[in-house]
């Protein structure tokens, strides 16, 4: 079976158009502007679930927004892009970014990602890594945003424990 991001790859290989269709659903709640019903709808088969309706929608809009020809290699989780970015451009706003992402409800998710993509435009993103987190956002022990946290501080941690033994 194909993951829902080789779908959209196939899709975009055939048209182009369907990228910016996506893109342009991001000004929209997610699953609601209907010009990419197309490119989402036939995927979800039977997904009723209104959150994860939206979290496929959500990923659909940043991955055609921040689609790049030719992206190949290492993929980064969103947290391990976020502390790349902060380690490379020195900004204490990442994190306090990072930090409104992951204590963002459902209703305000979608405004914080765009955001925080935003940010992460020269990084290549593992979509289905993103979906994933998405679909189990409302869990109630908070694994998605827990695992985000890990990716995003784990680096740090590592770069403090080499220069402590130098």
């Amino acid at each position: 079976m194909k993951t829902f991001i080789q779908w959209l790859e196939e899709l975009n290989s055939r048209d182009t158009k369907v990228r910016a269709v996506l893109r342009r659903s991001l000004a929209f709640d997610p699953g609601t502007y209907v010009p990419a019903f197309p490119y989402v709808e036939p995927f979800l088969q039977g997904r009723d679930s209104t959150w994860k309706r939206k979290a496929y929608y959500l990923t659909a809009g940043l991955w055609g927004a921040h689609w790049k020809e030719g992206r190949a290699g290492h993929a980064f989780s969103i947290g391990k892009a976020c502390a790349v970015h902060k380690t490379k451009s020195d900004s204490s706003s990442t994190e306090f970014r990072f930090i409104a992402m992951l204590d963002a409800d459902q209703d305000q998710l979608p405004h914080r990602m765009r955001q925080m993509m935003a940010l992460l435009k020269d990084f290549h993103i593992d979509y289905e890594d993103l979906l994933q987190g998405l679909l189990f956002w409302n869990d109630s022990q908070k694994r998605t945003q827990n695992q985000w946290a890990r990716d995003f501080y784990r680096p740090q941690n590592d770069e403090s424990k080499e220069d402590s033994n130098q």
